[in-house]
């Protein structure tokens, strides 16, 4: 492996991952332009507007790149969001639309910075938004490298026969053909193709993409600084005036593992024991509930620190997931947790939490059994709770900018 000093241009639609490339990529001298969708600095007039519909865009924004290049594109975002919604379209149909939309916002962004022949960026960006980008990066002679953000179709075929199982009714749908068709032709363009797991690694070899160009980079994240002295403490027991706090915090839908947490909790429901389920719920109704189930709506990244903190154990039962940030958040706030294989290798099972052998409600119970019986195991696996190295900014810069070795 040889370092590269090349400079690199950040193409992100949204937020994804609290900007971690971009922001490992200035802090190593090597980003030469982040350009995304919205970007509102704390002094913007954005912020002037007091409209909760606004709050998730007052975001979009990270200290550590006010002094970076960053282009964005607000009020065409807008624009377009408010013309998505006045036409009713469907899910699929927005979110293809504002996959182009961005492209051609960024692609004209990068036309119009003129660029001198001889600079050779390496452009990065993420999958599913990157097609034309990839197109027109490689016309120029630029390396490229594509982020992909999840297991691609293999993760599809999972969710489907979860959907089949328990919503055979609901409104869930596959993405069309030419989504997938597009993807391969992005693939195709890329010379690198990051993923962050080794499940996604596994699932694109499975989908046909070629593997020497497929790379396992883990996801990177810092703890914020009231996390790193934080004390948690568990009782000598649990019970009905303390029970076992469980927190499942993300999006509330099936490919989550939901059904499988329903079904552990109905198991459970004549043990002190409490479920938190922090998220926008998107499952049927016919799935099965109980009084210990406490339903919350989605909060700001701002605002999740308040249940890391309150929370006994971290549930964390995908089916598919392209790493799992939220598994670093809570290792963070030195909550064990209760993981499955098909994610980032965040959990080291029997030292900071539980790895299940498959994802089943009596699995899940069964090890839920084991936390409330043996708290001081607990305590133990709170104690041996980090953000290591390997999930640092700085690792994350060093494995990007290395060249590979063909």
């Amino acid at each position: 492996m040889g370092a590269s000093n090349s400079p690199w241009i950040c193409c992100q639609l949204g937020a994804r991952e609290h900007y971690a490339i971009p922001r490992s990529l200035a802090r190593s001298g090597n980003l030469a332009a982040l350009i995304t969708d919205a970007w509102v600095p704390p002094q913007s007039t954005w912020h002037r507007l007091r409209l909760p519909a606004l709050k998730p865009l007052q975001e979009r924004f990270h200290p550590e790149l006010q002094s970076s290049p960053v282009y964005a594109f607000n009020r065409s975002l807008l624009c377009f969001e408010v013309i998505q919604r006045s036409r009713q379209t469907s899910e699929w149909s927005r979110i293809i639309a504002r996959n182009h939309w961005f492209q051609q916002q960024a692609v004209q962004k990068l036309r119009q910075l003129k660029l001198p022949p001889s600079y050779c960026p390496t452009l990065f960006t993420y999958s599913y938004a990157a097609l034309d980008l990839l197109r027109y990066a490689k016309a120029k002679g630029w390396q490229t490298v594509l982020g992909q953000i999840d297991p691609g179709p293999i993760e599809e075929a999972i969710v489907a026969a979860e959907h089949s199982r328990y919503a055979p009714e609901g409104n869930w749908h596959p993405a069309p053909a030419h989504y997938w068709q597009a993807w391969q032709a992005e693939c195709a363009l890329a010379d690198r193709i990051i993923v962050n797991s080794d499940w996604s690694r596994q699932a694109l070899q499975q989908a046909g993409i070629a593997s020497p160009k497929i790379e396992v980079i883990p996801l990177a994240y810092e703890q914020p600084e009231p996390s790193k002295n934080w004390l948690r403490s568990y009782p000598a027991q649990f019970s009905s005036q303390r029970p076992l706090r469980v927190l499942f915090l993300g999006q509330v839908i099936l490919r989550k593992g939901i059904a499988a947490i329903l079904e552990a909790a109905d198991r459970l429901q004549n043990e002190p024991i409490e479920f938190y389920l922090v998220g926008t719920p998107g499952i049927p109704n016919s799935l099965p509930h109980h009084p210990k189930m406490h339903w919350l709506e989605a909060v700001s990244r701002s605002e999740t620190a308040h249940y890391y903190q309150n929370a006994d154990i971290f549930l964390f039962p995908t089916l598919s997931d392209g790493f799992g940030l939220t598994q670093l958040e809570a290792q963070a706030w030195k909550l064990p947790i209760i993981s499955s294989r098909f994610c980032g290798a965040v959990v080291k099972d029997q030292v900071n939490g539980w790895v299940l052998p498959e994802v089943t409600g009596t699995t899940i119970a069964q090890t839920l059994q084991q936390c409330l019986h043996n708290p001081a195991l607990l305590a133990q696996f709170s104690h041996q709770s980090s953000v290591t190295h390997e999930f640092s900014l700085n690792q994350l810069s060093t494995q990007l900018v290395a060249t590979p070795t063909r």
